[in-house]
């Protein structure tokens, strides 16, 4: 059993043969998740640090929040949220992931030591990523995606999810390619949340091979999302905050990891290292069981 990885990650990374977990640091004082309770590098840094004590493969760092109705902020603020902290923890040997859609950002980062370009756009917000993709051989995640977070919410109307959003993803990995990017640098993630604000999240998880279809890695984000709350609510109660869907993450990422995806994002990182250890097994195990 292998866990297929991108071109452009370090060595540390490609040897370890299972789902990789990525841990979220968001330098914003608005996530969905957190609050701003990491907003300054200080406490950013110390978030991280926790996060990669508890086994954190990769720590994500974002400066701007994609949370539903979200203002966007400037590019010149979301590099002074990130780079500071980015530049710390590399520093420290973490291997660090900037969460950005723009291109400026991204270059910004990689030159400071990011190895992973976090799109939720896949490059769709910013003409100018797929250069800077291509330029630095950074390992791209193009996320399905189709509008920004103010109206995001509005495109969530499919025919088929799975098949759209497959559909829609593969036409990225074609316009990336045409302008340099080569295909082992891509990793898919089905964007979670956006664009598909409640029921249209199960499919994709339940046919998360179509999406492996393409040959590409493919990387799960559905720490703490609202179709989790939704799950999780009780007796016509209102939605499960997001603080109180870790375990229903987890288990996501349990389940994830048995299908051989390459990387959970979450934001509390032992119980999805757990979790992904389990997965691990179950599909070692089925592998055995097929030989």
């Amino acid at each position: 059993m292998t866990v297929q990885h991108p071109a452009g990650l370090p060595e540390q990374l490609r040897a370890i043969n299972r789902t990789l977990v990525m841990g979220v640091v968001n330098v914003t004082p608005d996530s969905f998740s957190d609050g701003g309770r990491w907003f300054t590098p200080l406490e950013a840094v110390s978030q991280a640090r926790r996060l990669l004590d508890e086994g954190a493969d990769l720590i994500d760092l974002g400066g701007e929040s994609t949370r539903p109705g979200a203002d966007r902020v400037s590019s010149d603020e979301e590099i002074e949220r990130v780079l500071p902290v980015l530049e710390q923890l590399v520093a420290e040997g973490a291997h660090v992931s900037v969460d950005t859609m723009r291109a400026d950002v991204a270059r910004a980062a990689v030159e400071r030591g990011a190895v992973v370009i976090n799109d939720v756009s896949g490059g769709l917000a910013d003409p100018a990523m797929a250069q800077v993709v291509a330029e630095s051989g950074a390992t791209f995640v193009a996320m399905h995606w189709r509008a920004h977070s103010k109206i995001m919410d509005q495109r969530d109307d499919y025919d088929d999810v799975v098949k759209d959003v497959s559909r829609e993803l593969g036409d990225r990995v074609s316009a990336l390619m045409a302008e340099g990017v080569k295909r082992e640098q891509i990793v898919l993630d089905p964007g979670l949340g956006f664009a598909k604000a409640g029921s249209n999240n199960w499919p994709l998880l339940a046919h998360v091979n179509e999406l492996q279809a393409h040959g590409l890695p493919v990387l799960i984000g559905a720490s703490r999302k609202r179709f989790l709350g939704h799950l999780l609510a009780r007796d016509d109660s209102e939605i499960v905050p997001p603080a109180g869907r870790d375990a229903a993450t987890h288990a996501v990422s349990a389940l994830m990891a048995a299908e051989g995806v390459w990387c959970v994002r979450v934001h509390e990182v032992q119980g999805s290292l757990d979790a992904v250890r389990v997965g691990a097994a179950l599909r070692a195990a089925r592998t055995a069981e097929g030989a």
